[in-house]
């Protein structure tokens, strides 16, 4: 999906459908939580992502005003044995997840070792049905081009429905347009690419997009969607904006 394709740009509404709005903060609250949800609604955003701990969530806070529910697994460091991620995966479903997105074993893909990382994605894929998403978070930025390619490989291999660039929580950082473009052309449109971790302003969410990202996960969603109106004073003013 381009953010300037040969019909028109996306616009502020269609931008927002491609949001998973996250809060994914070890302090977050249950009153965190719904006020996210009814910033979510606010927002028109595709879905909230929350941690495992905060479902279930109100299906007439969600569900009933257009709202997916997405929650993570395995997070943030990926080394949970791969039964425990199951596990964790099958009780977020259970608890009404509409969507999970799991960390993979970074030391393992480190180490090469592509056999694991794609038995790893398939016990949870195992746990989560169809009809449900399952992303799964390569951590870009601490691996290598060839490292991005191969746990994409295992991604596309053991079933998943989404890569995802990042947890957000990493100190190698967050997505970037290279590691989405390498990771969209490998998938070559058999998933769905998520550009998350450091994307705070219109313009990186418009060069994600750009780049091959299909979703994006942002927790200053309200910021980013805002550039749009700053895109218009600029406009109205003679400047260049968006």
């Amino acid at each position: 999906m381009s953010a300037t394709s040969a019909h028109a740009p996306l616009d502020r509404a269609a931008l927002a459908r491609l949001v998973d709005h996250t809060l994914l903060k070890p302090e977050a609250t249950a009153a965190d939580v719904a006020a996210l949800v009814e910033e979510g609604v606010g927002l028109g955003v595709f879905s909230v992502c929350v941690s495992p701990s905060m479902l279930p969530l109100d299906a007439a806070a969600t569900r009933e005003r257009g709202l997916a529910v997405a929650t993570v697994c395995g997070f943030p460091s990926g080394k949970h044995h791969s039964d425990v991620k199951a596990f964790e995966a099958e009780r977020s479903i259970a608890a009404g997840a509409d969507e999970v997105d799991m960390v993979i074993n970074l030391g393992a893909a480190k180490e090469g070792s592509w056999d694991y990382v794609a038995a790893d994605i398939e016990a949870v894929r195992a746990s989560v049905p169809d009809g449900k998403v399952l992303k799964v978070i390569i951590e870009s930025a601490a691996l290598d081009d060839h490292e991005i390619v191969e746990a994409c490989r295992a991604a596309v291999g053991a079933g998943a429905d989404f890569v995802k660039t990042s947890t957000g929580f990493h100190p190698a950082g967050g997505a970037s347009t290279h590691a989405v473009s390498l990771m969209s052309e490998t998938v070559g449109g058999r998933l769905g690419v998520k550009a998350s971790g450091g994307v705070r302003t219109l313009a990186d969410a418009l060069a994600m997009v750009e780049h091959g990202a299909t979703r994006l996960g942002l927790s200053g969603t309200a910021a980013v969607l805002a550039g749009f109106d700053e895109g218009a004073g600029a406009r109205s003013e003679g400047g260049a904006g968006y």
